[in-house]
């Protein structure tokens, strides 16, 4: 996983990852990643149209994101 996160970094593709909370509840988010620190990664949330931090090790996925028509 924190091979394919820094992949995506450094080449700045926008991502998806499935993502469980502190409360045990699984979304979905469409991220562009700003950096990652320790176990943290801080990135854009694009749904949410600001910047999040993210607890890696809760991250269950991560994946390019579909592009989308006019997108």
């Amino acid at each position: 996983m924190m091979y394919d996160l820094h992949r995506y970094l450094n080449t700045e593709q926008l991502v998806e990852i499935i993502y469980q909370d502190r409360l045990g509840q699984i979304t979905q988010r469409k991220l562009k990643l700003i950096s990652i620190e320790g176990n943290r990664l801080k990135a854009y949330c694009l749904s949410r149209r600001a910047v999040r931090s993210f607890s890696i090790p809760n991250i269950l996925a991560v994946f390019p994101a579909a592009l989308t028509r006019g997108a």
